[in-house]
């Protein structure tokens, strides 16, 4: 195998393989990258058996052929060379990389292509398009609530559902619970409710542009997304995600209209002083205001009022403050609702005017004094 092509077209592909890659044994397949050569093409495939990533890039071909090199140490070799064409040539098992122009020789060993294992694939019938901005907005507003408790792996991920005129995505951890349900403008294929892990998403946001599209395809055990030369995929989570509809609230009693801002400000500066274990903040909501606090402790206190729009009866509510924090920061618009019925009941924070998300959190135990 021999190719030329130019360094930061191949580095801006590897960078992103190295993602799909297993680096806990450099000697294994799956640390490796496979690099096919052929008709002035380049594809480069990546996989840890649970993920995939296949990219296509445009090189001058000299000698047709494949083979697999470690992906971190060819990332390594390729973000020291100098810009410009780079030849590669494949000899006695190693892959000799030089600057077309320069004094440079890497030599780095290689295992044969046939040792790859092969990359998932979809039927072409599950594809659908989605916009991709629809599609990054529905992580961004769901991915923060994934549970991190390996025990309860069915919250590792975010649920996925199809309806005839809108997609839905639902995270939770047991303690909150974001939801978005995106009407979709064009027909989506039927596929099964699903699980995506957390890695894959967060790998979707890397890669996507939120421009242009995705065509997602998703079956029973897998996911995959192709878009703008590349194919990703995971493997699914197979569990039981939680009944997300009973724990939303059929009616609340009360509701406070907030500026997104000053909630946001107020949070930073009195999350200073909020112990780091328990993270919780105490709101006492009233028409005059809200006033956000934390406990004492020894290195002190802080307390501060933001105004509001409020004319029900004073409450005292406390909370994990990172829960109203992670949906504060990616929801739209000037202002939101804090809609609740009592201190011990779950509350509804969504956006003004209302969209088609929203986020539940659970107050935590009241302290006796």
């Amino acid at each position: 195998m021999k190719f030329v092509c130019e360094k930061n077209n191949l580095l801006k592909e590897i960078t992103l393989a190295l993602d799909f890659t297993s680096q806990r044994n450099s000697l294994s397949i799956v640390s490796n990258v496979l690099l096919e050569n052929y008709d002035d093409k380049l594809t480069i495939k990546a996989t840890d058996q649970k993920i995939g990533f296949s990219a296509e890039i445009q090189v001058k071909t000299v000698e047709a052929g494949s083979t697999t090199v470690f992906c971190d140490k060819l990332l390594g070799v390729l973000r020291t060379l100098p810009d410009g064409d780079v030849q590669f040539e494949e000899k006695d098992m190693k892959l000799v990389i030089r600057p077309i122009g320069q004094t440079i020789d890497f030599q780095l060993r290689t295992i044969e292509a046939d040792k790859f294992p092969q990359l998932q694939i979809a039927d072409e019938s599950k594809y659908f398009s989605i916009p991709q901005s629809d599609f990054m907005e529905m992580i961004n507003q769901t991915i923060f609530a994934i549970s991190e408790d390996e025990t309860r792996y069915f919250m590792n991920g975010v649920f996925f559902e199809h309806a005839p005129d809108c997609l839905t995505m639902v995270a939770t951890d047991g303690r909150r619970l974001s939801i978005i349900r995106r009407k979709m403008m064009e027909q989506t294929a039927q596929f099964p409710s699903v699980i995506i892990p957390a890695k894959f998403l967060n790998l979707v946001k890397k890669m996507g542009t939120g421009e242009g599209t995705f065509e997602l395809a998703v079956t029973e055990t897998m996911i995959f997304a192709r878009f703008e030369g590349h194919c990703i995929y995971s493997t699914l989570i197979n569990g039981q995600f939680p009944n997300y509809k009973r724990v939303i609230p059929e009616s609340q009693s009360f509701s406070c209209r907030v500026s997104i801002q000053e909630m946001l400000d107020a949070l930073k500066r009195v999350s200073l002083f909020v112990e780091n274990k328990s993270k919780r903040l105490i709101m006492d909501i009233e028409s005059t205001g809200i006033m956000l606090s934390s406990e004492e402790s020894d290195f002190g206190a802080a307390k501060e009022i933001i105004p509001c729009e409020y004319e029900g009866e004073p409450c005292k509510l406390s909370l994990n403050y990172t829960y109203l924090l992670s949906p504060l920061r990616v929801m739209e618009g000037d202002h939101f609702f804090l809609q609740f019925s009592g201190p011990t009941k779950a509350m509804t924070v969504k956006p003004d005017p209302e969209r088609d998300y929203f986020h539940i959190v659970m107050p935590m135990q009241p302290q006796s004094n």
